[in-house]
């Protein structure tokens, strides 16, 4: 069996990668604000943890919305980073080069906290699978940490700090801005885990 994982750089995924040491991770710049943080962050974890890491670079900036992009938030946004079909798209585009690398099971870093995005729910999770299912590559979708919030899931990966820090969160820019709703998400987690032994 032959995993990939689609390696953000943020904590979540940072996380999974440690806990499940695909052989792939799989990172793509698709014109976010944030990529270079991201692609820097999800090297340096590759680089220590001896994954092949992947950098796939598919452009929809102009198509982006809320504060991963340089668009407004569009209409009914449930939160301010909301993208439309982002995370579809990225999976799709990752089970592209799965296909091609032989991978049998993806993974993505959706957590149970992630459920006020309808791309973040365990039932998309499983539309997913069941969509690639369909097709050709017997490419099985999954979510491991779906069942976690983001610091159980720390606690549960047992990921180091030293590895950990590599990770990125910001949504909006290449450095932490310390202000939006990915860092603001990162600081609280690290506080929680510091906070008491894992």
């Amino acid at each position: 069996m032959k995993t990939a994982l689609l390696l953000s750089g943020g904590m979540d995924s940072v996380s999974i990668a440690y806990w499940k040491m695909p052989n792939i991770a799989i990172t793509i710049d698709y014109g976010q604000r944030p990529a270079p943080g991201e692609i820097r962050a999800a090297s340096a974890v590759c680089s220590s943890l001896g994954i092949e890491h992947q950098i796939l670079t598919v452009d929809i900036a102009a198509l982006g919305s809320g504060d991963l992009s340089d668009q407004p938030p569009v209409s009914g946004a449930p939160a301010s980073e909301w993208w439309p079909y982002r995370n579809q798209f990225l999976l799709t585009v990752a089970a592209m080069r799965c296909h091609a690398e032989g991978v049998n099971r993806m993974m993505i870093g959706a957590l149970k906290s992630d459920g006020f995005h309808a791309d973040g729910t365990r039932v998309f999770v499983d539309a997913m699978n069941e969509l690639f299912a369909l097709q050709e590559g017997e490419l099985a979708v999954e979510a491991p940490a779906i069942g976690f919030d983001a610091v159980e899931l720390v606690r549960t990966s047992k990921v180091p700090m030293d590895i950990l820090a590599w990770s990125h969160s910001c949504h909006v820019a290449e450095f932490a801005c310390g202000f939006c709703r990915g860092c603001r998400k990162h600081y609280d987690t690290m506080e929680a885990v510091n906070g008491s032994a894992y």
